[in-house]
């Protein structure tokens, strides 16, 4: 089963409900929202505040490549 953190606890990690958090990406990149097609890409990014992300359930990543999910 995959370890999931709180948000208060990650600088970069997605959640399953559609959202990232990157805090090496640039501000806009920070807290976003992106729609997931039925292909599983994910789609359609818009920035979210910090208070608006779920609070546990976030998974570490290494990094995302911004300009090919976009």
């Amino acid at each position: 089963m995959t370890e999931t953190y709180p948000k208060e606890e990650v600088n970069i990690a997605c959640h399953p409900s559609g959202y990232r958090i990157d805090k090496t990406a640039s501000p806009i990149n920070f807290y976003t929202r992106w729609k997931v097609d039925e292909k599983g890409r994910w789609r359609e990014c818009e920035p979210v505040d910090f208070a608006d992300l779920p609070r546990q359930g976030w998974i570490k990543s290494k990094g995302f490549n911004w300009n090919e999910e976009k």
